[in-house]
């Protein structure tokens, strides 16, 4: 698939490119004025529930995976009241380790792929990385969309990349990650968005966590509201997850809050929501239990 120049541009006209920073910050402080009202204990075993549990260390081998998905697997004989984590993230080399590890089916093997996190390097190198990985196991694929080409106005370039590693990656979901925080305006984040949805995405995703700032309100404020209007445009329902930047409760409520009142009920689903963190799990869990929980 190849989306030419023209069709860009032409999608790029459907939409409202021209945002106004704060005026983003000010709707979306207007919309967190409703946050309390989802601070529950339902809320944050849903959000447990959208969690694509996280280790991507420069230290991770095949024995520290192979025991971080036993946590997963040991979690639902030791709380299976509380469902599962969506999926676990790592790096492609280990896809094999969690899928032949894992014993949970419901539970989605997810890989950072196509030369995460900078994408610096040849189109045949990504295709070939997330090729592997789907062969090694990976049920989902995390890209992200070549940053130093957006900026410079090569969307076609950009858009490419992602429709050939969309194919590569097939029935398979694929999110894309706009790596927002270098992508400095809520102008430019709405029209990654777009650009990204229309080259193949399945999910649209804030953040590596390899870069400051990483998710943050506005932009996933902004990446929901651009989800909304290719929806209405297209009716094709992308998926959203920050990543990045989640340190509390607090924090996944926010997210939360903005999806809910953004996009509505429809959303509120780990098939179009995640959150990818490698510490908010066992946050959510003490406050879900009432006590103090390290089990991740």
């Amino acid at each position: 698939m190849e989306l030419s120049e023209p069709k860009i541009i032409q999608a790029f006209n459907k939409y409202n490119l021209n945002l106004d920073d704060e005026q983003v910050a000010k709707e979306v402080q207007n919309i967190l004025l409703r946050k309390s009202e989802n601070d529950t204990v339902d809320v944050k075993k849903f959000l447990f529930n959208c969690v694509d549990l996280t280790t991507l260390k420069t230290t991770d081998s095949e024995d520290t995976v192979m025991a971080f998905t036993e946590k997963v697997n040991k979690f639902d004989e030791t709380y299976p009241e509380l469902g599962h984590v969506a999926s676990i993230c790592v790096y492609p080399c280990f896809a094999k380790t969690v899928y032949e590890t894992l014993e949970n089916d419901e539970v989605g093997i997810t890989c950072v792929s196509a030369c995460f996190p900078s994408s610096q390097s040849f189109i045949e190198v990504k295709i070939a990385e997330t090729a592997l990985a789907c062969k090694d196991g990976a049920t989902e694929i995390d890209i992200v969309h070549s940053v130093g080409k957006f900026l410079v106005e090569d969307y076609e370039s950009v858009a490419d990349e992602i429709a050939e590693l969309k194919e590569t990656v097939g029935d398979r979901t694929m999110k894309v990650i706009l790596e927002t925080g270098a992508l400095k305006t809520t102008s430019n984040i709405k029209k990654a968005s777009i650009l990204a949805m229309y080259a193949g995405a399945d999910f649209i995703k804030t953040s590596t966590g390899k870069m400051e700032p990483a998710a943050t309100p506005e932009a996933a404020y902004v990446m929901c509201q651009a989800i909304k209007e290719y929806y209405c445009e297209t009716g094709i329902q992308i998926g959203f997850k920050p990543a990045g930047g989640m340190k509390t409760v607090d924090d996944a409520i926010t997210y939360y809050t903005i999806v809910k009142e953004v996009l509505g009920n429809d959303w509120l689903s780990p098939s179009k929501f995640r959150l990818g963190t490698s510490g908010l799990a066992n946050k959510l869990l003490s406050e879900i239990l009432g006590k103090e929980i390290k089990f991740f």
